[in-house]
């Protein structure tokens, strides 16, 4: 079990005591009355905390990113977006009804804009989700706002996830620095839908805690509802994260791959009994229940890289600077024409982020198209 800890509101989540989120993000498709049966669902079924998604399409994508291969099909992404945009309003009304049921309310911004609504919204704590982990502008404003703040890490290499965490500890010390009392978690995940149990690796949990000393905890993408949840609470996790719906049938982004209500309650069961019983006794029951074999290959060597499932949505998946407009030979890069976006699969990805202040300012080499990726070639003097 790890020694490390998680602290909300003067909480401290553990490996023996863990922080069990529901993922709605989406789904509730804009209803308020979806959104509160969705909550309703989650406390019932047991966990700790409700998660949304805070939706400006535009700090996400481009509008010429195209179709993406999703759960339930192909799916133009941008306009996608578009309709499950709410405001500050709705997410004000869930964050009553998650109180109101004893919740914790989380929210992911994708960028700037949404992270600020969120900090005047008042939430106890705040989410990245692993596509964001390099946005750097991003991580800087959540950083200042000194609250506890869980950073997800699929789609990423260890120097994503260490630059990440340097960026929290530069912006604000003495909340997220070293000496800090469980301000920042990490939440290790296999950016696919759905991740193959295989591809988890989870003995990289107490890895990542030793190497960076914060807690680490799991974002599970996987179908079932028991393998990885428990052997992620075996290696040290202090928090799992998995998505939760009404049913797999719904039309949220999702739902195909996340727990209908019975089958996350089953999870919560699950995730006590293994947080009761530790580690060896945990690894004992689920290698009973589903194979030395299985469970040898779920844990892994503990080696940090991209899984297989995920490694072809490196660059495109998480963020990259892109042309926000059309640009012309000679023109000033700004932060008007250049934003920090998602590749996806038909656009050229671009830089990383962490090369924004380089190219802002300098005048462009050659002519961009709207919404491709800036390469080097790109930028001139």
């Amino acid at each position: 079990m790890s020694d490390y800890h998680f602290t909300v509101s003067g909480r401290e989540y553990t490996s023996g005591t863990p922080l069990i989120i529901a993922e709605i993000g989406t789904a509730h498709g804009g209803s308020i009355a979806k959104g509160e049966e969705l909550i309703g669902a989650a406390a019932e079924s047991g966990a700790g905390c409700v998660k949304f998604q805070h939706v400006y399409a535009n700090e996400i994508i481009h509008p010429e990113t195209g179709f993406v291969p999703l759960p339930g099909g192909p799916v133009a992404l941008y306009e996608r977006f578009r309709s499950l945009e709410t405001n500050p309003e709705f997410l004000a009304r869930m964050q009553e009804a998650a109180r109101r049921h004893g919740l914790l309310f989380l929210c992911t911004p994708f960028g700037t804009r949404s992270a600020r609504e969120l900090i005047e919204l008042g939430v106890e704590a705040m989410k990245v989700a692993s596509p964001e982990l390099n946005h750097l502008p991003l991580l800087r404003v959540v950083a200042s706002c000194d609250l506890p703040t869980i950073l997800s890490t699929g789609v990423s290499l260890l120097g994503d996830i260490e630059l990440a965490v340097e960026t929290f500890r530069q912006t604000s010390p003495d909340v997220y620095g070293r000496a800090a009392d469980g301000r920042l978690a990490l939440l290790h995940c296999v950016t696919a839908y759905p991740a193959p149990p295989r591809d988890y690796n989870l003995r990289i949990l107490p890895l990542l805690s030793a190497l960076l000393g914060i807690a680490t905890g799991i974002s599970d993408h996987s179908l079932d509802p028991v393998l990885i949840p428990t052997l992620a609470i075996a290696t040290g996790a202090c928090i799992v994260e998995k998505h939760i719906c009404l049913s797999r049938d719904d039309d949220g982004l999702d739902d195909p791959i996340a727990l209908p209500p019975a089958g996350f309650s089953r999870m919560c069961t699950a995730i006590r009994a293994a947080s009761e019983a530790g580690s060896a006794a945990t690894i004992e029951a689920i290698t009973a229940e589903y194979g030395a074999e299985t469970v040898e290959a779920v844990l892994g060597d503990g080696c940090k890289r991209l899984a297989p499932s995920e490694a072809a949505n490196y660059m495109r998946t998480n963020r990259s600077l892109h042309a926000s407009r059309a640009i012309r030979e000679g023109e000033t890069l700004t932060e008007e024409n250049v934003a920090v976006l998602r590749t996806e699969k038909i656009l050229r990805p671009g830089l990383v982020p962490a090369l924004l202040p380089v190219v802002l300012g300098r005048k462009a080499a050659r002519d961009i198209s709207d919404g491709q990726g800036l390469e080097w070639v790109d930028v001139g003097g």
